[in-house]
């Protein structure tokens, strides 16, 4: 039997997984936590009364479409996912779910998240979360991705908007505060990205892909990486700086930020995959942990 006639047939539970790993829930998951982040400091004190009803709101719809844009991505990028190992297991890599099943997948929660956000939360969140949609599916996907090796660096602008989201959702304004949170995840992408392409280079080379490393050398990457880390430490003290947070902030700032740095560093002047792959996963629980001091500070102090 053909793989397309294997999936018609497919347990549900099978199927339902497929199109729930389509929204690749753990990135997913990292871009609620930032857009929860935004809502919680966009409040003096502790939520009360209505406000609970707007994060609930704002997070199940900013949660929707940023699983829309992601099974978009999967479909778009469904050719190159099925020449990396990485990506290769995916359903529609495989064949397994339809052009159709995946984009009327992604339409439907795409209009159901935007139309959670336009009547619970309030129309500017719905559009910036449109906006985010339209930046990451479309124009970083389709546009930048396959064109230039610098994809990550402005493809990046979408993916910092979860902090922007949240504030939005709670404030109806878009304020320099959550402008500043933006700016920490626009820096924190590019190397983080990078550290996953350095470990991942084959798999980009064959999937025509003009990563950082391939068209640049390891070396060229690598110290991007490293000034890049600089970069977002500095970034990162904005928020004491300003006054937007305290010492406890400022303080997981410095030492996580450090760490990050020192990564970078070994990286550069010792390389290897294994750790490549640490510097990946740490710059991930990196910016968990620096939103989590955010988060924390505002309640703390």
């Amino acid at each position: 039997m053909s793989s397309t006639s294997s999936a018609t047939h497919a347990p549900l539970s099978s199927r339902w997984q497929q199109f729930y790993q389509l929204t690749k829930p753990r990135v997913v998951q990292l871009i609620v936590f930032c857009a929860v982040i935004g809502m919680a400091l966009a409040i003096p004190g502790l939520p009360q009364g209505r406000e609970w009803g707007v994060i609930i709101a704002a997070t199940v719809g900013i949660w929707l479409v940023a699983g829309a844009a992601a099974a978009f991505n999967c479909l778009v990028e469904e050719k190159i996912d099925a020449r990396m190992k990485r990506t290769a297991w995916r359903a529609t890599a495989r064949g397994e779910l339809s052009h159709a099943q995946t984009a009327s997948f992604s339409a439907l929660l795409c209009a159901v998240g935007s139309a959670i956000l336009w009547f619970f939360v309030n129309p500017l969140t719905m559009w910036l979360t449109f906006a985010t949609f339209i930046g990451y599916a479309v124009i970083y996907t389709v546009i930048l991705k396959p064109m230039t090796p610098q994809n990550i660096v402005i493809g990046g602008a979408s993916g910092a908007m979860p902090p922007v989201l949240g504030w939005a959702a709670v404030r109806g304004d878009v304020g320099h505060e959550a402008m500043l949170l933006c700016l920490i995840i626009f820096l924190w992408t590019p190397p983080h990205f990078w550290a996953l392409a350095l470990y991942r280079t084959e798999d980009y080379r064959k999937s025509g892909l003009p990563m950082l490393p391939v068209t640049h050398g390891a070396d060229y990457t690598k110290l991007q990486i490293v000034l890049y880390t600089w970069v977002l430490l500095a970034a990162t003290l904005l928020p004491y700086l300003t006054e937007m947070s305290g010492w406890i902030y400022l303080v997981s700032a410095i030492v996580l930020g450090l760490m990050f740095c020192a990564y970078a560093i070994r990286l550069w002047r010792n390389y290897s995959d294994e750790l490549a792959r640490k510097t990946f996963w740490f710059s991930i629980w990196y910016l968990s942990a620096l939103f989590a001091a955010l988060l924390v500070d505002h309640y703390l102090l």
